[in-house]
């Protein structure tokens, strides 16, 4: 069972139970190069200094440097293929002998074959893309399109938001942990409001089921106020996760035609099949008017993203909104399409969307009248499990989250806490039926033992 650990949102990298755990844990094959990691890398939160090592990845198993496995619930939203998809491989080799790279004045058949494809799989008009490294620059470009479109240098966005560590992406986030080390102001006109977060409304509603979308409200009342903001960025599906009420992006999407804002969807953690949906979005039957894309889109081996915008949104020509060097790379643009027609022609949607249902249910089952779990939410493969003090109160419990982590990786199984206390598990659409059986006994286990 490998030790790899993802934070929980705010956790420190000196944390005790994180120390504990590693100091307890750290096999003789893995502590030299951990020390070396520790000596070599910028410290930062979320990442550096590291837990453990990573030796081999490999479907949805990953295998420490001392032969420790477990099952991985996580893999930062790239491992939608799971790790190492034996086809993907191939085409990245073949490409690499075919043509290892192109300056981005010259194109290539992977590069427009990619763009044409995603194209295809967007709906409605989204049919202009460009691709860059990394979802926060794609998060980026769209935030330019919609200033050179509109006019506008303001935006909306929501507190606890995660759209990328770029300055630009982290001013228009609202997670602290990428914004408040940075002296000085953020990007001007980043205004916020709070997330549509039904299982905690801060407006008093008590779920879904009597929500008067005083959320989405208080969107459309910001953008007359305001009166002058380009657009509204956001994720469909926070990844934490929640779910947005029934009729919330249908009420943001008439707000911001009111308005004259464009809708930009971050799909970077959620598109290409995660939740049951190709896009999140669909679920929601809107569509935006730019969404981004990423982490899995490069089949969890090559970083690549694209930025898909509607075509009448093609108004930067004459100036650069995303000159990467990297922006036509024939073996990463291979490495999306493959993924792409892998989760095509495999059905990984449809799985998704089967597997998830059957993962809700039987979580509802094992842990609904569990005192300790306050909610469990999610769509498609990516789901989460609520940790409370009590059910009245709702108080988060996150030290007993903390110790049911803990528990479940000596078990084999890794995954993220969110918001210190939301056991989160998004395991890859490959994975077979057993193997996600047995890991929601981990943590179903887990729980009832905490």
């Amino acid at each position: 069972m490998s030790k790899r650990v993802v934070h929980t949102e705010g956790e420190s990298n000196t944390s005790v139970a994180r120390q504990a755990w590693r100091d307890s844990a750290t096999g003789p094959n893995s502590a030299p190069l951990l020390a070396r990691d520790a000596d070599a890398f910028l410290h930062q939160s979320l990442s550096s200094p590291c837990v453990s090592t990573i030796a081999k990845a490999e479907g949805i198993w990953i295998e420490d440097l001392d032969g420790r496995r477990c099952m991985d619930f996580h893999g930062n939203s790239v491992h939608h293929i799971g790790y190492g998809h034996p086809r993907l491989i191939e085409a990245i080799k073949a490409q690499l002998d075919d043509l290892p790279f192109a300056p981005r004045r010259f194109t290539n058949e992977p590069a427009v074959a990619l763009a044409e494809k995603l194209a295809a799989i967007a709906p409605g008009d989204l049919n202009k893309v460009l691709f860059t490294t990394g979802g926060s620059d794609a998060n980026e470009v769209a935030l330019k399109i919609a200033r050179a479109a509109t006019g506008r240098f303001k935006t909306l966005s929501f507190w606890d938001s995660f759209h990328g560590a770029g300055f630009g992406a982290a001013s228009v986030g609202g997670e602290a942990t990428f914004r408040s080390h940075i002296a000085g102001p953020l990007l001007p006109g980043a205004e916020h409001v709070a997330p549509f977060a039904c299982y905690r409304c801060p407006y008093g509603h008590s779920g879904p089921d009597v929500c008067a979308l005083a959320c989405a409200k208080m969107v459309d009342y910001v953008l007359e106020r305001e009166g002058d903001i380009a657009a509204v960025i956001a994720e469909p599906m926070r990844a934490v996760p929640y779910v947005p009420p029934p009729g919330f992006w249908k009420a943001v999407r008439e707000a911001c035609n009111k308005h004259g804002a464009l809708l930009i969807m971050d799909e970077i953690p959620t598109g290409l099949g995660k939740t049951g949906r190709m896009f999140a979005f669909e679920h929601d039957e809107v569509i935006p008017d730019i969404v981004t894309l990423g982490k899995a889109l490069g089949g969890g081996i090559l970083p690549i993203a694209a930025c898909v915008a509607r075509s009448e949104l093609d108004v930067c020509g004459d100036f650069a909104i995303g000159h990467y060097t990297h922006e036509k790379n024939p073996v990463t643009a291979r490495a999306a399409l493959t993924t792409i027609e892998i989760i095509e022609q495999e059905g990984l949607v449809a799985r998704s969307a089967e597997l998830g249902a059957w993962s809700m249910a039987r979580l509802h089952d094992a842990l609904g009248n569990v005192a300790c779990v306050g909610d469990i939410r999610g769509r498609g493969l990516m789901f989460g499990v609520e940790i409370v003090e009590d059910r009245d109160s709702k108080a988060p419990g996150n030290e007993r989250a903390e110790r049911i982590y803990y528990a479940c990786l000596e078990a084999g199984l890794s995954f993220k806490i969110s918001h210190g206390c939301v056991l989160t598990l998004s395991p890859p659409l490959t994975i077979e039926k057993p193997d996600l059986e047995r890991a929601l006994n981990i943590v179903i286990d887990a729980i009832r033992a905490s």
